[in-house]
């Protein structure tokens, strides 16, 4: 009976190896579980750090250099994809986020992180076609907020103020979003953007970005949504802020589309926003302590 019993457990134990393999879609599963496990693994992902923040910061910078690449979450069906090899603005955000929330629950393994990925990327952690993937970042926020995985932070910025937006921009632009296609995809993306409708939420204006007081309440780790002008979408880039001090000028670490690579900002924050006239300001999202 042991035996038979021994058998049993070995077989789930093959079967959720293969499952927990062939649900993810990888860039290359050999190079990309190598780097999680020994980023994971390193003396100094183990260090104590300051605070969550801190954390994301030190994954986020193994990453500078990264090329950029676009739409690496697109295919054929909707499976979580873990690529390393080129990021975009996205999901260099969502890397260096899940790989801070494994190291702080103190794991090591590739298929913790990717665990803790597809809990940030997707509705209720759970993949459930493309709907289910948290496409608007103010879907993603409160989502992942009510779950506890993370807090938006900005309203307790020492200026700060509201905006009003209702968001259908995908379904607006149904030919720009190939799995929009299907009918069914379009009505529950359709679905999804009428729970937004008049949608408020906090912001920090480009003008107040240069304050005293706003530049000192940044961590070095805190994670950056850039707010955009247009009527019918909240957010069309994400980055890390970077600093050397706590009272330094914070820089964006962000995966760069003009430069093709994840990089620092050449300009402080505050002048890198102003440079570009379609960001109205940004949201700030920290990693809660789990």
């Amino acid at each position: 009976m042991k035996i038979k019993y021994t058998i049993f457990i070995l077989f789930l134990a093959i079967a959720w190896g293969i499952q927990a393999q062939t649900d993810v879609r990888f860039g290359n599963e050999k190079s990309d579980t190598t780097v999680i496990n020994e980023l994971l693994d390193s003396r100094a992902a183990s260090q104590n750090f300051a605070n969550p923040e801190a954390r994301v910061a030190f994954f986020a910078r193994t990453f500078e250099g990264t090329p950029y690449g676009a739409r690496t979450l697109e295919g054929d069906t909707e499976v979580l994809t873990v690529r390393l090899d080129s990021l975009d603005c996205t999901t260099f955000v969502e890397v260096a986020m899940a790989l801070a929330y494994t190291s702080m629950e103190n794991r090591k393994s590739w298929r913790d992180f990717i665990y803790n990925l597809k809990r940030m990327r997707y509705r209720s952690g759970e993949i459930n076609g493309y709907p289910s993937r948290l496409h608007y970042v103010s879907d993603w926020i409160v989502d992942n907020r009510f779950r506890g995985n993370f807090a938006d932070v900005t309203d307790q910025f020492p200026r700060h103020s509201y905006l009003m937006r209702s968001l259908d921009f995908m379904t607006t632009n149904r030919n720009l979003y190939p799995a929009l296609a299907d009918d069914s995809n379009y009505s529950r993306i359709r679905d999804i953007e009428n729970g937004y409708r008049q949608h408020r939420f906090p912001y920090i204006k480009t003008r107040d970005l240069s304050l005293k007081s706003t530049k000192e309440a940044l961590h070095d780790g805190d994670v950056v949504a850039l707010v955009t002008n247009m009527k019918n979408l909240d957010v069309t880039h994400m980055g890390i802020i970077v600093k050397e001090s706590p009272t330094a000028e914070p820089y964006l670490l962000h995966a760069s589309s003009t430069d093709g690579k994840v990089e620092v900002s050449q300009l402080p924050l505050a002048e890198f926003m102003k440079k570009n006239r379609q960001w109205l300001g940004i949201r700030v999202i920290r990693l809660n302590q789990n």
